[in-house]
This record gives C-alpha cells, sequence and structure tokens, in this order.
C-alpha cells in the first residue's frame, strides 16, 4: 500500500479516527488559543508568529477585505448571487477573478521590492531594469481612486514602524519601498505614493513570506469583503443583475471599428 499511502505527503495535517493533528498539534489544543489570523500563519508556515508579527500580520489582512462593489472581484459575488448561485459558488466566482491585473499587484509589489533590494546598483537603475523587463507600471504604487494618498498604506506603515521597533521585522523592505517613492516622485515631479497593495507587500516582505504567498493572502483577505457582500445581495435579493443597469447599452461597432 505504500504506493498509495505515498500519492500524497504532507506535513501540515496527520489524522486517524478520533485524533486530527495539525502540524504536529493535536486540534482541540488550537481550538480557543490560536485566532484566525495566527491559525492562517501555523498552517502556512508551520510556526508561531510572535505577538509583534501577529499583530503585524493580522493589520495587513484587515487592510485589504474590501473595497466596494465596483471592484471586479465584489461585483462578480453580487451578480452571481442575483443569478441564483449560493454563497460558495458566489465566492468561489469572485476570488477566480483576482488575477494579475485585479488583485496580484501585492504579488508583484513583494517581487519589486526583492528585485531592487538585491540589485547590484542604486535604486534607480534598479527600476530602469525593472521597467525594461516588467512595463512601465510599478506595482504598489500610485493609485486612480485614492489620490493623492491611499488611506490605508499611511496606517500600515506606521504599524510597520512599531514592529520594527519591536524587534518583529527589521525595515529592509519598509527602506525600499521609501526609496521607490522618492525615486519615483523625482521622476514624476510629484507625489506618487505607496497604496495598500505597496503597504501589505512590504508587511508581507518584512514577515518573510514568498511573494506568491501575497497574492494568496490578499485572496484570504478579500474573501471577507466577498462574502459580506455576496451575503448582503442574497438578503436584497434581485434577479440577474448584470454590471450595468438595463436601460444602459453597450457601445456597438460593426466589424470592431
Amino acid at each position: 500500500m505504500s504506493d498509495v499511502a505515498d500519492w500524497w505527503t504532507t506535513s501540515i495535517i496527520d489524522m486517524e479516527p478520533g485524533r486530527i493533528d495539525l502540524r504536529g498539534t493535536p486540534i482541540q489544543d488550537l481550538i480557543g488559543t490560536l485566532g484566525f489570523a495566527e491559525m492562517i500563519w501555523f498552517m502556512v508556515r508551520g510556526d508561531r508568529p510572535s505577538p509583534a508579527q501577529l499583530k503585524l500580520f493580522e493589520a495587513a489582512l484587515v487592510a485589504a477585505v474590501d473595497h466596494g462593489p465596483q471592484a471586479p472581484s465584489i461585483a462578480t459575488a453580487r451578480m452571481a448571487v442575483t443569478c441564483g448561485l449560493p454563497l460558495n459558488n458566489a465566492m468561489a466566482s469572485a476570488v477566480n477573478m483576482l488575477g494579475d491585473i485585479h488583485g496580484g499587484a501585492g504579488e508583484q509589489a513583494v517581487t519589486l521590492y526583492q528585485f531592487v533590494n538585491a540589485h547590484p546598483s542604486a535604486v534607480g537603475p534598479a527600476l530602469d531594469d525593472w521597467i525594461t523587463a516588467q512595463g512601465k507600471i510599478l506595482p504598489g504604487f500610485g493609485h486612480r481612486f485614492h489620490t493623492p494618498t491611499d488611506p490605508r498604506a499611511p496606517r500600515l506603515m506606521h504599524l510597520v514602524d512599531e514592529a520594527i521597533e519591536a524587534g518583529a521585522c527589521v525595515g529592509r523592505y519598509k527602506s525600499v519601498a521609501h526609496d521607490i517613492e522618492e525615486e519615483l516622485a523625482r521622476r514624476k515631479g510629484k507625489p506618487v505614493p505607496m497604496n495598500i497593495d505597496g503597504a501589505t507587500a512590504v508587511i508581507y516582505a518584512e514577515l518573510g513570506f514568498d511573494a506568491p504567498l501575497a497574492r494568496g493572502l490578499f485572496c484570504l483577505s478579500r474573501s471577507v469583503g466577498i462574502l459580506a457582500h455576496a451575503w448582503e445581495q442574497t438578503q436584497q435579493g434581485g434577479r440577474n443583475k448584470g454590471p450595468t443597469p438595463p436601460n444602459y447599452r453597450w457601445t456597438y461597432r460593426p466589424n470592431g471599428t
């Protein structure tokens, strides 16, 4: 049976009838002793965060829970409910909207910070090399709606400062993000401040999460808002609501002209 037993290998869970161990700890010893944010850390990484690390980690999760029904993921959840889907299907549909453009900037910003941090030159040449390879849009900076400042970012950076003082992180990636902000302001002639994705990317990078996990953690965070909106729409009712009211029509261009 070893070929069957070894089909899946995991260090996350071990169980048999009457026993469930997560990361080597009986589930009954975790229930009521770990908060949900700490459980996420524990399951993903296998260790326990310090209190200061946990405070910073939870702040990042809280900050990104929702951005309104105009956000494609939230709109998808609400539309799905009006099409008759239950909450789990509405949530799955919404999470599947979180791709490279809507939902991926946090992961990309962690990658950017790591790239700049490892670059042999100063921030200016590092950004030039990044732009040459990845394009002119720098993930984590500027916001088309929240101008001049995304209100979430300064608060998160204040908490990063507190975490540095508490020894929860060293501040390397906060410094990198600050250097990028300064370089962008110099190039643009005006501030291009960090947004929510850039700020949470600082936190996840400071706490040692790999870049792809920044997107996974964002999906967990945004799922809270997705559930809230899907449930609200369930209570409000409505049938087959599309992206715009029915009296508003699309633009028709013959032959794509």
